[in-house]
């Protein structure tokens, strides 16, 4: 059922990648509550994925970007603005990679040229896409932007990897920047921590079949779909949540406030 939550409002959907991915279930449900967008992503990604797809049912233009570069987002804003005749409303952040997790480095060994470039692409993207938009003054007043976390910034899950440094600089680009775009245009910065994904990046991480079936037991309401995060990042853009801003928020049916389960505690027993 849509609400028209999102009727009027102009957004940039970037990270859409196939129809599992996050990303790909936010653009069809800010298509369905009213929206009109661009979708972007890296090129190389674009040639791996179905975004072109996506696009033709969102009815929605793609403007390649890599997310690491200053100039090509500078572009995307630019372009995305005139496609869409007027400043955005909200900006969806769906970027994440790292060499190392692919490469199979362990965090004892890592590969430091690597690992900067898992900081500038997972992380430094989010304050380079907010800087420019800023310097563009390209989001309108009481925008909306949000970034795609997990729970490994503030816990250690062992084969996370660097990928969880980088998801603790996202997340506090998130409030430092949060303050400054909500003190200029009342533009609200947050992060949402979503369960354990079968995403293409979330089934790349060693360990992620049990890793997943653990969280589902953990949780009382078990792990969060791509769907349902989806739904929740739309009350995010949405005018329903214009005082929240600088936060983390956790989407994981409880997993977070979770100390132990019986569920695990039963596995537990049986071993």
């Amino acid at each position: 059922m849509a609400y028209g939550l999102l009727k009027g409002k102009r957004g940039i959907i970037s990270g859409a990648l196939d129809e599992n991915s996050i990303a790909w279930k936010v653009a069809l449900k800010a298509k369905e509550e009213g929206a009109i967008f661009t979708l972007t992503n890296a090129p190389i990604a674009m040639r791996m994925g179905a975004i072109k797809l996506l696009a033709e049912q969102c009815d929605a233009e793609i403007i390649p970007a890599d997310a690491t570069s200053v100039e090509d987002i500078e572009n995307l804003f630019t372009k995305s603005t005139d496609i869409l005749g007027g400043k955005v409303d909200f900006v969806l952040h769906s970027i994440g990679m790292s060499p190392n997790v692919r490469k199979g480095k362990a965090y004892t060994d890592l590969n430091y040229e690597w690992f900067k470039q898992s900081i500038d692409i997972s992380a430094l993207s989010f304050h380079k896409m907010m800087q420019v938009a800023y310097k563009q003054d390209a989001i309108s007043e009481w925008g909306s932007v949000v970034a795609l976390t997990y729970m490994a910034a503030q816990r250690t899950f062992p084969f996370y990897s660097d990928m969880a440094d980088a998801k603790a600089v996202l997340e506090s680009i998130a409030r430092s920047f949060g303050y400054h775009y909500g003190k200029l245009r009342n533009v609200r910065v947050n992060t949402v921590s979503q369960s354990p994904t079968p995403t293409k990046a979330g089934s790349g991480i060693g360990g992620f079949d049990k890793f997943f079936d653990f969280a589902d037991k953990t949780a009382p309401l078990g792990n969060a779909t791509a769907d349902q995060c989806a739904d929740y990042c739309i009350t995010l853009f949405s005018d329903l949540t214009r005082m929240v801003t600088m936060q983390n928020l956790f989407h994981d049916g409880g997993f977070s406030m979770t100390g132990i389960s019986e569920e695990v505690m039963e596995l537990v027993n049986k071993e």
